[in-house]
């Protein structure tokens, strides 16, 4: 059997109870099928790069899958014809993650992230700098002393 990842994005208004079941339902085809979901992740609700049938965010889940072909084209057809699935791609791969996949890893290290609290030195940025550098001379400045440019033939 081939190995297989599944990402698909359902739509915005339904809910993540109704999000896993959609993971369960392909599931459930791939298994009557012959093959295993021996990995499935929920990415939660995120916003899409642009609008798709007028939905501005979707529910992402992972499914990873070890099927035969005829499996995979069963589920594709049943994800094709369901009314709440916006988009979905499959892709064979040679191996399947063990741990996490990126996208998991990414929103449990922003979770695990301390609040802003403090921020050390970064304030004098905000305000303007390093107050101890001398002054950069711009055209319009008129407080500014002129730079005296070395004449032709004098050494630097």
């Amino acid at each position: 059997m081939s190995l297989y990842e599944t990402v698909f994005i359902a739509r915005q208004e339904i809910s993540v109870q109704q999000a896993d079941a959609l993971a369960d339902t392909f599931a459930t085809v791939i298994a009557e099928n012959g093959g295993s979901v021996p990995k499935r992740e929920n990415w939660g609700l995120k916003s899409l790069a642009f609008r798709i049938k007028k939905n501005r965010k979707g529910h992402y889940v992972l499914l990873n899958i070890d099927a035969p072909s005829t499996a995979i084209n069963e589920m594709e057809r049943q994800m094709r014809l369901h009314e709440d699935i916006i988009r979905h791609m499959t892709v064979r791969v040679e191996e399947l993650e063990e741990g996490p996949s990126i996208q998991a890893r990414a929103g449990r290290d922003r979770d695990e992230r301390d609040e802003r609290g403090d921020r050390g030195d970064r304030g004098d940025r905000d305000r303007g700098g390093d107050r101890d550098r001398p002054r950069r001379r711009f055209d319009g400045d008129r407080d500014a002393s002129p730079i005296a440019a070395p004449e032709m033939g004098e050494d630097l």
